[in-house]
């Protein structure tokens, strides 16, 4: 029974008992006060903020697919709805019928719609990069709806930000941003938003985590926050209770599309940097150390003598990068940078890119136990061009190896018939693997043959005998583990922590 349909007499029931639940709701079995629900500021910012926030209007011109609403459905040869379905479509075409498949069908436009919000009165508008991916136009509806056109001034994937630009009709609001630094586990937040395509909603909530690595890009550190935040809300700002923009409502966590309490921001701080670079340069233009960072196990630690296991291991340095001349070597471990520390490697990715490019900076690494300061003038970052060239060539004939048994690998000299064999670069020095035992460590660590061991223990080797050598003299030191610089045929490095046991 509905609301609408219920009797008098028991629509005077359920008031009563309504209000005295309201009433234990408010207060509580121990008299909590019905400010213990959330604060009492939330209307403030609302209206303070409201008409600031913008919903987001694309289109897309979509090249019309066979199995459309004006498409025939794909029927058996012979079928008794053949015949009936066939003219059906061709009538609904007129004269000529056009193709079965909908060959001539125009393109289609598509519409979706997401959220935003002015910074500037001058028009200056930030969203998603996903809520206005591929668009051919876009528009920016204000709160009173107003439908203005905006033109796109820049987009960074990697952080899925984009800033738009109106020419606004009539003064506008804008908002600032805050400090995202500065939020703890617990503090109030608002979200308002277009969920759903509704219009101007707001939702709130409170912090539930920071600096959140959810793997969907390089540079996570999302505030996670339980507002309700739906598909329609990407692109909308989530504000304190000073009604300052301190994230970027940007992902949910859902099986089902709708909100269950775990949506994701990316935080002011990181948005302030990278609207400033889109709306100066129309691009990101990111700092670069120019190496190829792995995380420091504990076998690794172990190995490195780094107690606790942290920073950011150099597992290669590039020959034209910033971090080669400034004397950063492979097998350091970042632990510091322009004086921030570096507990993993999301961290040291983080903050180079959100230093300036040719900035001077202080590089603390730890190399064979003691920590060293390298001075570093930052690089920029270059998309990289991915160019795979594929080589066929003819198998080689089987030869005769000469091979030496160490870690449960089968090792080898590396000779001009085994480069040929693995397609080994002339660049690469060091022992060949040519198998490895199923079971053993070294196939957990995914080791494979064509692998080639560069060192062991920081030293360079050159025969099975080296690395046996080594080995021998790890268990003698008590060693639980050797740490070896493994490259693949390309040249790519990366440490590999085995157990010696």
């Amino acid at each position: 029974m509905t609301a609408a349909t219920i009797a008098p007499s028991r629509l005077h029931h359920w008031v009563r008992t309504g209000l005295a639940a309201l009433a234990i709701g408010a207060f509580g079995a121990f008299g909590t006060p019905a400010q213990a629900r959330g604060p009492d500021g939330i209307a403030d910012v609302a209206e303070k903020v409201i008409d600031a926030v913008v919903n987001i209007s694309t289109s897309q011109n979509v090249e019309a697919k066979g199995g459309g609403s004006n498409t025939m459905p794909q029927l058996p040869p012979g079928s008794p709805f053949e015949e009936f379905f066939d003219d059906f479509f061709k009538n609904r075409r007129g004269p000529g019928g056009g193709s079965k498949g909908g060959e001539n069908t125009p393109p289609r436009k598509t519409n979706s719609l997401g959220s935003g919000f002015i910074i500037d009165t001058a028009g200056v508008v930030v969203t998603n990069n996903h809520v206005i991916a591929d668009a051919d136009e876009i528009h920016v509806i204000l709160n009173d709806g107003t439908k203005i056109k905006a033109d796109l001034v820049g987009v960074d994937k990697k952080t899925d930000l984009a800033v738009l630009k109106i020419k606004p009709p009539k003064p506008l609001v804008a908002v600032k941003f805050g400090d995202s630094d500065k939020l703890r586990l617990g503090d109030w937040v608002v979200a308002i938003g277009n969920p759903f395509s509704l219009g101007g909603t707001v939702t709130a909530g409170i912090v539930s985590a920071k600096n959140r690595d959810i793997s969907s890009g390089p540079y996570d550190s999302y505030i996670q926050t339980d507002a309700s935040i739906n598909r329609g809300n990407s692109g909308g700002p989530l504000f304190n209770l000073d009604g300052d923009v301190i994230g970027v409502n940007t992902l949910i966590i859902s099986p089902s599309g709708g909100s269950i309490g775990i949506g994701f921001a990316v935080p002011s701080k990181t948005v302030v940097g990278v609207v400033d670079q889109l709306r100066q340069f129309g691009e990101l233009r990111r700092g670069w150390l120019g190496v190829r960072i792995q995380s420091v196990t504990d076998e690794i630690a172990e190995s490195l003598n780094i107690k606790p296991a942290r920073g950011a291991l150099v597992a290669g340095v590039d020959d034209k990068g910033p971090a080669k001349p400034a004397g950063i070597e492979p097998g350091d471990v970042v632990v510091k940078f322009d004086g921030k520390d570096v507990k993993d490697p999301k961290d040291l990715s983080r903050v180079v890119a959100d230093t300036a490019v040719g900035k001077e900076v202080d590089v603390i690494i730890i190399r064979k136990g003691q920590e060293q300061t390298k001075k570093v003038t930052l690089g920029r970052l270059q998309d990289p061009e991915k160019v795979q060239a594929a080589v066929k060539t003819d198998e080689p004939a089987p030869e005769k190896l000469v091979t030496q048994k160490a870690l449960g690998l089968d090792l080898a000299t590396l000779s001009k018939d085994l480069r040929t064999r693995y397609k080994i670069k002339e660049s690469v020095k060091g022992v060949v693997v040519t198998s490895v035992d199923a079971g053993s460590d070294a196939a957990e660590k995914r080791l494979s043959a064509g692998d080639v061991i560069v060192e062991v223990a920081q030293e360079a080797v050159s025969s099975g005998a080296d690395i046996q050598k080594r080995v021998d003299q790890l268990k003698k030191d008590g060693k639980k583990s050797v740490l070896l610089l493994v490259s693949n045929a390309d040249g790519e490095l990366r440490f590999v922590a085995l157990s010696v046991q």
